[in-house]
């Protein structure tokens, strides 16, 4: 059962990977907009992040106030893309202030996700 949650959590960091990677291709780019890959990479990290915070059938103690911070962190990310996006279709870009929270939001939470024990 160890060996799942493991591979739970690497999906859960491909997801912010794939989140974050996609972010920097469009910053160095310098065309700073929202691509579906973005979306698909933070729906991969919030599946597999509430996967990992369901009880396993093992003993270990959930910190609750890490979950509770990485999803608050999470809603945000993703309410900053639905509105990126939707300015993006309006206008044809992304505020500059939404686009680097974004990417600012979702290395925090990678690395809380890492570093925080």
């Amino acid at each position: 059962m160890e060996i799942l949650r493991h591979v739970v959590l690497l999906v859960h960091l491909v997801g912010f990977a794939i989140l974050f990677g996609a972010w920097v291709v469009e910053a160095v780019n310098g065309k700073h907009q929202i691509t579906r890959l973005m979306h698909w990479g933070l729906a991969i990290a919030g599946i597999a992040g509430l996967i990992l915070a369901a009880p396993w059938g093992t003993d270990a103690d959930f910190n609750y106030a890490k979950i509770g911070t990485k999803l608050v962190i999470l809603v945000v990310i993703g309410a900053l893309l639905g509105i990126g996006a939707g300015r993006q279709r309006k206008t044809g870009k992304v505020p500059g202030g939404i686009f680097w929270s974004i990417g600012i939001l979702t290395l925090v939470n990678a690395g809380i996700a890492v570093l925080w024990r």
